[in-house]
């Protein structure tokens, strides 16, 4: 249940700091405005207390492997929201960075 929980936390984490980055983006690079600007910030602010609620306790662990969580996810998000299309190294780099996240979170200790 624990690596559950944890890979739920990540993804949640993910949907708020890409959603409030990509809202960020929007708002300043693409013009929409500020208010989406500012709900990025506050997207963003969320994401800070959702990687808090992982079940290890080690910022610089949690932190790491969201670090490939981050890739992956903005990925996905570019493809869903921006129409992004990954090239094979796009797609390797991520492969290797899930086999971090494993390495990382959910090695026996």
């Amino acid at each position: 249940m624990t690596v559950t929980k944890s890979v739920l936390l990540f993804v949640l984490a993910a949907v708020f700091e890409i959603g409030g980055a990509w809202l960020v983006w929007q708002g300043v690079r693409e013009n929409r405005g500020w208010i989406w600007a500012g709900f990025g910030v506050i997207a963003l602010g969320v994401y800070g207390f959702v990687a808090t609620l992982q079940p290890d306790a080690t910022f610089g662990r949690v932190l790491a492997a969201y670090g490939g969580v981050f890739i992956v996810g903005s990925l996905a998000w570019g493809m869903v929201f921006d129409g992004f299309r990954p090239d094979r190294y796009d797609i390797a780099g991520a492969l290797l960075a899930l086999v971090g996240i494993v390495v990382i979170m959910y090695a026996p200790r």
